[in-house]
């Protein structure tokens, strides 16, 4: 039978004390006090970043960086920032959760996304 040497024991004890201290301790948890803001790019003829994520009651501003006017159009028609001018920006309050695809009125090919849920334990 093999001995357990002072020093394989303190080994032991220390594995064994991280090991309950990882499981008893509680993890941070990510909360959303109150409304965020999330910007997104126009630049490059791309709304960068492309998706997005957020929460009922937030709001997204979008900012043209290109020369060429742009604009985030609703697919489904229900919102629209109008005409952006290099510049210019324009912010939606995105209350209902959903997915809300969007492109550019003058330039078809861009596109975007925003997917909003619903409020933290609402």
């Amino acid at each position: 039978m093999r001995r357990v040497n002072p020093f394989s024991r303190r080994l032991f004890w220390q594995g064994l004390g991280a090991s309950l201290a990882l499981v008893t301790t509680r993890r941070a948890v990510s909360t959303h006090e109150g409304t965020h803001v999330v910007d997104v790019k126009v630049s490059g003829f791309e709304f960068a970043p492309a998706a997005v994520e957020i929460i009922a009651g937030d709001t997204v501003v979008w900012v043209n960086h290109d020369i060429a006017p742009h604009t985030a159009t609703a697919v489904e028609g229900d919102w629209d920032t109008g005409t952006l001018e290099k510049g210019e920006e324009a912010r939606i309050i995105f209350k209902e959760p959903g997915l809300h695809r969007y492109f550019c009125a003058y330039h078809p090919h861009m596109t975007g996304e925003i997917r909003v849920r619903s409020k933290p334990g609402g």
